[in-house]
């Protein structure tokens, strides 16, 4: 526990992180955009754009190919992946795909004329909403046990220094109790994970007929970190979390409370990436070596795209994202 003097502008985590991100001038606001700071899945390879485009495929097919098919991309940073989805449908699909990016900054000057923008999901959503890396920025407060066993909330200046504030109680202790019970040992630490609940369950509330999608760094009940996840991101490198403005703040994510928020919506399905895209056929097999004889120009094309594919489901890596699959009218998920 890092210890600041005085109590002027001494806020929980979720007031600071909510300011620092969302507020004028919060890092999500910046011209550069989160690219500018970390490399998402979406930045990895078009891989990944082309298969989440597979993946509204199967829902426009599961939906009895509709005359409107929503994809809604949410966290949509400056549209790097509702471009690239577009891109990579066939044409048949993507002349009845309506196309939503739900984001708080600006609509960037070069977007497709047929891309919608939105501070917030539309009403109605017949096809698939998309929220890659989203909730793992829906702010939350952090939790830290004292020297009684009590978990107390966690105050921090703009600066970054931290001080415990008040005990945990109401609600968000409910949800602690449930989702991440800290032993009475003294600083031990969680991020109390309601806020995010909440957002998911309003997301998936607006999907009238198809599937919402969450992917984000996770975890569940029985894999929770004794310290938390809470961290920050300044120009590609991982750096200590200050709410001012100048880097992103990200926790990792409790899918599984997430995923039981929104059950009532449609039964939850929990996968890591890997497994989510190797069922949509990007698996990183190296092509057959015959290939570079019969054709080698199709052989280096597919190499660097087995390459591309082996980043995306690497274990350690990429690979072990999390990916919460909600349906909403279907039997489950068409995956």
């Amino acid at each position: 526990m890092r210890e600041t003097s005085g109590t002027a502008d001494v806020r929980g985590w979720r007031d600071a992180a909510e300011r620092a991100l969302y507020g004028p001038g919060g890092f999500y606001r910046r011209p550069e955009g989160p690219a500018g700071h970390f490399r998402t899945s979406v930045h990895a390879s078009p891989l990944f754009a082309a298969a989440v485009a597979a993946l509204l495929c199967r829902v426009d097919a599961a939906l009895g190919r509709p005359a409107v098919l929503d994809f809604v991309d949410v966290g949509a940073g400056r549209g790097e992946l509702i471009r690239g989805v577009l891109a990579a449908l066939p044409a048949d699909v993507a002349g009845r795909t309506r196309a939503c990016a739900v984001e708080i900054a600006d609509r960037p000057e070069d977007l497709d004329a047929r891309i919608g923008w939105r501070a917030e999901p539309p009403e109605a959503v017949d096809g698939l909403l998309f929220a890659n890396e989203w909730l793992d920025n829906v702010p939350v407060d952090v939790a830290e046990v004292d020297g009684a066993g009590v978990p107390r909330l966690v105050l921090v200046a703009p600066d970054g220094t931290e001080r415990l504030g008040e005990p945990v109680t109401g609600a968000e202790a409910d949800w602690l109790a449930r989702w991440w019970p800290l032993p009475a040992e003294e600083g031990l630490r969680a991020e109390i994970g309601l806020p995010r609940d909440q957002a998911w369950a309003a997301a998936v509330g607006r999907v009238q007929r198809g599937l919402a999608v969450a992917v984000d760094y996770a975890h569940t009940l029985g894999t929770r970190p004794p310290f938390g996840t809470l961290t920050g991101f300044r120009a590609g490198r991982e750096t200590t979390p200050v709410p001012d403005g100048t880097c992103d703040i990200t926790a990792h994510v409790a899918l599984d409370a997430c995923a039981a928020a929104g059950s009532g919506h449609g039964t939850p399905r929990l996968l890591t990436q890997r497994e989510a895209l190797r069922a949509l056929d990007i698996t990183g097999a190296r092509p057959p070596l015959t290939l570079a004889t019969t054709d080698p120009a199709a052989y280096v094309r597919a190499l660097a795209g087995a390459g591309a594919a082996a980043e995306l489901t690497a274990p350690g890596g990429l690979g072990d994202f999390g990916w919460l699959l909600q349906p909403a009218g279907l039997p489950e998920p068409p995956l």
